[in-house]
């Protein structure tokens, strides 16, 4: 079954029709807007532009993210709802594409004008750069502001305390405080418990039957997101494979992946794991799913996608590790709106099994031996705290796995 809407009751409240799951899709645009803005503008309470396809989908009820244009025009140059992107594409059909993708769904279900923007120097940008592209946003107009990553944090710091009266909301963030060590109320964090469906992928891919296994991460080590993933995938895989009886060897690392980017170094590196006997990799990192993917496919061999259900990009695609970037992002943005920001202005908030916000693409994964009545048992352990995984990712490498050998590279 698909990941159920995050706190789907509510949002039903507010918002005027019914909202899609997160996803990938799209067109593979890298999109044109700088911290600059771009020339794109329509009056906040007029449809998106390239409306007809939108409107014909919410007369069916059918509205999904791939159904609104990723650009629009407002008559007043102003923009209701921004989103800053994280480093890597836009379409990069993971990170930045699922909370892109919530900025859409309620700026479309809500008659609001939208717009993205890319701070400058692409995997080189600064903290500058960030602050230019939330400043522009603020400048043209935008009650709320998205921003993607945590590699937001000193810009968004300063932009938030310069721009009090606009609300900031920080996927994968952690609360924030200006220059006296005072909270800052106008920005909500909103995590994710990644080591659960971390753990549910690792163990799913072991009970299907791969034991040579690899993790490919983003961030270089520094993400806790992406660290929270990996160690959730390696306690997953120990677990399947202490029931199996059998041994598991992980190969581990952060190479090449610190502007979560393709490249032909990340590609050389999955391919020489593959052909070395790597049956399955982990592609933890937006946009480093096309390299790994690349090699899996040259290789005969698969990938587990992540943050989004990545099973249309590639075949080679078993299952994904997902997040509710594009739930969570609706959630947060309605509370602008409705009175309610206190709850979670200035607040951490962490969103797991428990809330419906992470989980496996039952519908969609290619999984033989491992079936989804077991998959949906384990769910509910977890989701009622009957079984938690552990989230402290520093006991990767100190831990003495029963049944797994950890290369880490």
């Amino acid at each position: 079954m698909h990941m159920k809407k995050f706190l789907a009751l509510i949002l039903a409240m507010i918002l005027v029709l019914s909202l899609a799951a997160c996803g990938g899709g799209g067109s593979g645009d890298t999109g044109g807007d700088t911290q600059q803005g771009g020339d794109t503008q329509q009056d906040e309470n007029q449809e998106p532009s390239g409306g007809n396809d939108a409107d014909d989908a919410q007369m069916s009820g059918a509205l999904s993210a791939d159904d609104i244009d990723d650009t629009m025009t407002s008559a007043d140059g102003t923009y209701e709802i921004a989103f800053v992107t994280d480093v890597g594409q836009l379409k990069d059909k993971s990170f930045n594409q699922g909370t892109f993708d919530g900025v859409k769904l309620y700026a479309a279900a809500n008659g609001l004008s939208y717009k993205y923007y890319q701070p400058a120097n692409a995997t080189e940008a600064t903290d500058d750069d960030r602050y230019d592209a939330m400043k522009a946003a603020v400048d043209s107009g935008a009650a709320v502001v998205v921003c993607a990553g945590f590699m937001q944090e000193g810009a968004l710091t300063r932009a938030a305390a310069e721009f009090p009266d606009t609300k900031f909301i920080f996927i994968d963030g952690y609360p924030l405080a200006d220059a006296d060590g005072n909270n800052l109320t106008n920005v909500a964090p909103i995590a994710f418990k990644e080591e659960q469906c971390g753990y549910f992928a690792g163990y799913a891919v072991v009970r299907e039957g791969f034991t040579k296994l690899g993790f490919s991460g983003g961030g270089g080590g520094t993400n806790d997101a992406c660290c929270r993933y990996g160690y959730g995938y390696v306690q997953g895989a120990n677990a399947a494979a202490a029931e199996l009886g059998v041994d598991v060897s992980i190969n581990y690392s952060w190479q090449y992946g610190a502007g979560f980017s393709a490249s032909p170094e990340l590609q050389t590196m999955a391919n020489g794991w593959y052909q070395s006997g790597t049956e399955i990799i982990f592609a933890c990192g937006g946009a480093m799913f096309q390299s790994i993917a690349a090699a899996a496919s040259a290789n005969d061999a698969y990938v587990v996608g992540v943050d989004v259900d990545q099973s249309s990009e590639s075949d080679a695609v078993v299952t994904s590790a997902m997040k509710g970037l594009a739930d969570a992002v609706q959630w947060a943005v309605t509370k602008v709106y409705d009175g309610s920001w206190d709850e979670i202005g200035g607040v951490p908030t962490s969103l797991g099994a428990a809330e419906d916000s992470v989980g496996l693409p039952t519908d969609t994964w290619s999984l033989e031996n491992y079936s989804i009545s077991e998959y949906e048992e384990l769910l509910a352990s977890v989701k009622s705290g009957a079984f938690t995984v552990d989230n402290d990712f520093t006991k990767l490498e100190t831990t003495d796995w029963s049944n797994v050998t950890l290369n880490v590279i």
